[in-house]
Formats: structure tokens, sequence, C-alpha cells
């Protein structure tokens, strides 16, 4: 019987041994993610998970398509920062498209990824790679990105509908993706 991806993972997690095959979480993570939000040990091994799996390009599904089965309170938003910024120094990803189901939690997300003023702002006050400081930006497509920064467009599964589906002057529109590498991330998947 073949394990499942989590199964295989889980056994690893068992024997210890996350931080022999990946090392430890990059110190570029941690050092750009908000000082007063320290990565929890089961976090940690989640971006562990995430970097395992994209650098076994042999067995990795393209796209890939990946979950973090996490409780409401238990970090999946810091958990997607520190997975955005992975992904911005390790793969050159630059711009994302962040989408949910309801307003209420797109705007809370909106502050806590650009409002720097916020109690739960998930950044530090710079984020710096390799000496070069890089902002998080939020656009509303992706004809207007910077490729030396995070660019992020925040919207609802119902506005992305329509803005694929009416084409509209500043939206995002299906050329965006013919041509451009977006990560997709989604909060509240189980809605969506």
């Amino acid at each position: 019987m073949e394990l499942t991806l989590r199964q295989t993972y889980d056994t690893i997690s068992k024997q210890g041994l996350w931080d022999k095959l990946v090392g430890e979480v990059p110190d570029y993570i941690e050092n750009n993610l908000n000082p007063k939000f320290k990565l929890r040990e089961y976090q940690k091994e989640a971006i562990q998970r995430l970097i395992y799996y994209l650098k076994d390009d042999k067995n990795r599904a393209m796209p890939s398509h990946l979950l973090f089965n996490m409780a409401t309170g238990s970090g999946k938003t810091l958990l997607m920062a520190a997975s955005i910024l992975y992904l911005y120094h390790e793969y050159g990803y630059y711009n994302f498209l962040f989408f949910v189901n309801s307003t209420n939690i797109i705007e809370k997300t909106r502050n806590n990824f650009l409002n720097s003023f916020s109690s739960k702002y998930l950044f530090n006050e710079k984020i710096v790679f390799d000496n070069k400081e890089v902002r998080i930006r939020e656009v509303k497509n992706f004809s207007e990105t910077n490729k030396d920064d995070i660019n992020i467009v925040f919207t609802t599964i119902q506005k992305l509908h329509s803005d694929m589906n009416i084409v509209k002057e500043e939206m995002v529109s299906q050329e965006d993706f013919a041509d451009k590498e977006i990560v997709i991330i989604s909060d509240e998947a189980h809605h969506i």
C-alpha cells in the first residue's frame, strides 16, 4: 500500500528527521517576519515540509497544489507570510494572488500584510534579502508589478470570478495568467 504525501511526511516527523533532511528554517524567513511573532515548532515544521516538497522535483506534481490544514488561531496567516518570503527568495516569485470567500477576511489579511502600524502586522519593519530592501506592495493586477518587490493582489473569489469573466481595465484578467508566474494563495479554502 502506497503512503500519501501526508503519511510520508508524518513518518519523517515522528522520526525527528526534518532538521536532517531540510535543515533549520532559513534565517531570512524569521529575520523578515515581525519579531513579536516567533514561529512555533509546528509552524517551522510546516515550512520545512514546504521546502522539502518544492525541492523534490522528480516527485512533485506541476503545478503544485499545497494545503496547510491547521486550526483557527494556529498562525496560518503567519505561515503564509513565511511562505511568501521563501518563494520570493528561493524561486524568484514576486507575484501573489491572495483570495478568500469574504470581504472582511480580505480586509483583515490586507491589514496584516500591508499596515505596519497594525498590532498584527506580520513582517519586520524592513524586509531585507542579501542587503537589498524589498517592499510588500498591493497591486490591482499583474501588469503593474515590480520584480524587486513582493506584489500581492487581494480579492475575494466572487470578485476574482467577475474580473476574470468581465474584462475591465486595471483588474486581474485571464491574460495575467498567460505569461506570468503567479502564486495563488487562498485562506479559508474549505469555503471556496
